[in-house]
């Protein structure tokens, strides 16, 4: 069995950042869950995460950022960077099969278990199966709109939506 089901998308513009996260959950051809909430904030509410992929090891995952960012006072990109070593280098955190997006006031990081940590050339990243779809409407609405930051994440979620059949049209937006 496969289970599918997550788009994620990240966008910073102006002095906001949001990042939103569709609520479908597939296993095989099958929606077993329109609901879950795939983005939230962790340490005191000034940092973003959202996650694709096993929803235990993503959780499992977030658990661990925010133990770093508390080791580091806050410190996204250190946090981020240690993260990343300890999934690639720890024999238990290496089996974990998530991605994360992880967002504060400055910065915004794609976090992997190959130990990336990617912070993108334009304000914009979208993970997840609808990842591509979504990033790309959020690139064209953010050249061509002047819209806000969080407008930009339901509009591009709606059309990967319209796109990807593993991404539906309930939508968590988390902003800062």
């Amino acid at each position: 069995m496969e289970m599918h089901g997550t788009t994620i998308l990240a966008v910073r513009r102006k002095d906001k950042a949001a990042v939103a996260g569709d609520g479908q959950v597939t296993l095989n051809n099958n929606v077993i869950k329109h609901q879950a909430k795939k983005v939230r904030k962790i340490y005191q509410q000034k940092i973003i995460v959202g996650f694709a992929g096993a929803t235990a090891d993503a959780l499992n995952l977030s658990e661990r950022l925010e133990h770093k960012l508390e080791q580091y006072n806050g410190n996204l990109t250190r946090a981020a960077v240690e993260l990343a070593r300890d999934w690639r280098t720890d024999k238990y955190l290496r089996r974990l099969e998530a991605l994360m997006i992880a967002v504060d006031k400055k910065r915004m990081y794609l976090i992997s278990g190959s130990g990336d940590v990617i912070e993108p050339d334009q304000p914009i990243i979208g993970i997840g199966s609808g990842g591509v779809a979504a990033q790309a409407a959020a690139l064209a609405l953010s050249e061509h709109t002047e819209i806000s930051a969080r407008k930009i994440v339901q509009e591009a979620m709606k059309i990967a939506a319209s796109i990807c059949v593993f991404t539906n049209t309930h939508i968590v937006v988390e902003e800062l």
